[in-house]
């Protein structure tokens, strides 16, 4: 009896050190742990009985910022927060904001890592990766008002944690972000703890193996349908992450269960990277599975039950190491060398022998006439179907690098026709599968404006290794005019899954709305963001230099004397 008292207060001990707040965590409960406040701004209010800060518009101002100490840190670490919006129920164009930045040492500008303006009735959380770094740095958060005059910006808590977000054993209460889809029927649930009337299942949880420990569970007792489903979904990556995942997991199986992992991109492609359906004995078993997440995602744990009687399945002790449990070795896959400006030369392009130089590297001088290059105006670009080519049934191909396959990319690239009568044919794009030899178009051109710079870009994904074909074909030389190519790009994740991704410090396309750059004040001689060409002729671009498209809704931004 001695001896599991003794056990249960270590363990109790063990708890408590787990709940010690690291450097930059603080749960606001009788101070602010040494953040403070830019008193050029709004001020924050500490508010001890409730454990919390805020900001609100009791004051006059547009926001509030409060910074951590310098902090200091070489492993990878994960920042949670805990907050809550409050506004009006009436949407508004420039709603409330809280924003948090990283500001590291020596850096000219504080880097935005994540930005929330969903306005919510209870708390929530967000989960961010801090990769390694010798550099000391700052945790800035920054709350912005916007128009509504009742909103409020409340942190309950800010935790900073050796590790990676994905990583739980599932024994705080906010469970390190980790969420259950809401199904009617079958759900995750905690098991576990002190608490008598909990769901528990099982004796003792894998962390301490103890009845004090915690641990998710998923049960078929309350299944009604075939194949009900419950999911357990992660907090998003937001860094590149590569190597082994693993967990721990019980399964008892009564009939049939089927226990699946997937990860999960911003634009709801899924990808299953682990499955069981086999009964094992009632012990906790160790799963590991390699572990790709290039671009931000989730890791969902999906279990489907066939019957009320179908069993159960417990889960603990989820971990993440930049090693791959396979122990496979070779280099990452860099995206940046499958692009190109061709500024110096084709770099990792070529061109097929036997259809000859259909695409030739050149330079013309811009004027208010003709535009110069897409990447500086008086750079190199490729042009397809020149005087020195055309002829009938003229067709030229530009091969890029191999790509690895099962990973999903985004080609962006900015093209100009002139002088076409025809556009079928006028420039396509094609995946090109080597050991099938087998080649499928993905894009073609269908209406452009002439002689502009316009943005195109497709989001695609081959299970096997492909290469991305630029092609260019006359049926006849009366037909055919020119095809410029130029600043080929390509990134890792779908291209909406791009578009939502955080600008880095001191970048803006002024696409959806002028990041974070702000002007004194508006007035005739300050800064516009406009669509299309500028008002008066000979003045200004024709489009907008991001994608070049003046028909539709994409901006440029130009002073407005």
């Amino acid at each position: 009896m001695l001896l599991r008292l003794c056990l249960l207060a270590a363990q109790a001990l063990r708890l408590a050190g787990a709940a010690l707040l690291s450097p930059g965590s603080c749960a606001f409960e009788d101070s602010a742990c040494g953040y403070e406040w830019d008193y050029a701004h709004l001020p924050w209010a500490l508010h001890g009985e409730g454990h919390y800060i805020s900001v609100d518009t009791s004051y006059e101002g547009e926001k509030a910022v409060l910074s951590s100490p310098e902090l200091y840190s070489e492993e990878w670490s994960c920042v949670r927060l805990i907050y809550q919006i409050a506004t009006t129920s009436e949407p508004l164009p420039d709603p409330a904001r809280l924003n948090l930045y990283l500001r590291q040492e020596g850096e000219s500008f504080d880097r935005l890592l994540w930005s929330a303006k969903e306005p919510s009735d209870s708390w929530l959380i967000a989960s961010l990766d801090l990769m390694n770094s010798t550099k000391k740095y700052k945790i800035i958060l920054e709350g912005e008002m916007g128009q509504d005059k009742s909103a409020s910006i409340a942190v309950f808590e800010i935790k900073i944690t050796p590790g990676y977000c994905i990583e739980c054993d599932f024994e705080e209460n906010h469970l390190c972000g980790f969420v259950n889809r809401w199904n009617p029927n079958v759900n995750w649930f905690v098991g576990g703890g002190n608490i008598r009337n909990s769901q528990s299942i099982l004796p003792k949880d894998h962390t301490l193996n103890s009845e004090l420990g915690h641990y998710m569970y998923v049960d078929s007792v309350y299944v009604k349908h075939f194949q009900e489903v419950a999911q357990l979904i992660s907090p998003k990556t937001t860094a590149p992450m590569s190597g082994c995942l693993s967990f721990y997991y019980q399964l008892k199986q009564e009939s049939s269960i089927v226990f699946t992992v997937y990860l999960r991109d911003t634009s709801g492609f899924y990808e299953e990277i682990w499955k069981t359906e086999s009964a094992l004995s009632a012990d906790w078993a160790l799963a590991e599975v390699d572990f790709n997440a290039p671009y931000p995602m989730e890791v969902i744990f999906e279990v489907a039950f066939n019957s009320a009687k179908g069993g159960y399945v417990a889960l603990d002790d989820i971990s993440f190491s930049p090693v791959y449990c396979s122990n496979q070795t070779g280099t990452p896959f860099n995206p940046a060398e499958a692009g190109c400006n061709f500024e110096e030369d084709l770099c990792n392009f070529y061109q097929d022998h036997k259809d000859g130089p259909g695409w030739s590297r050149v330079k013309v001088k811009r004027n208010v006439y003709r535009a110069g290059d897409h990447t500086t105006g008086f750079g190199y670009y490729l042009l397809a179907n020149t005087k020195f080519t055309s002829q009938p049934g003229y067709i030229g191909r530009l091969y890029g690098p191999t790509l690895p396959g099962n990973l999903q990319f985004c080609l962006r690239f900015f093209y100009a026709l002139y002088g076409f009568f025809q556009m079928s044919g006028t420039l396509a794009v094609y995946i090109f599968e080597e050991n099938h030899v087998v080649q499928e178009k993905i894009w073609s051109v269908l209406d452009s404006p002439k002689g502009v710079w316009t943005q195109a870009e497709i989001s695609f994904k081959k299970p096997m290794p492909c290469k991305v074909v630029f092609v260019s074909w006359c049926k006849s030389f009366w037909d055919c005019g020119l095809v410029a190519l130029d600043d080929v790009s390509l990134s890792l994740g779908s291209c909406q899954a791009a578009d939502v991704l955080l600008p880095n410090p001191g970048e803006c396309t002024f696409e959806k709305d002028e990041c974070v750059f702000t002007q004194k004040k508006r007035g005739r001689g300050s800064w516009h963001r406009r669509r299309g060409p500028t008002p008066t002729s000979y003045t200004g671009p024709k489009g907008d230099h991001t994608t070049g498209i003046r028909v539709h809704d994409n901006l440029s931004l130009f002073h407005g004397f």
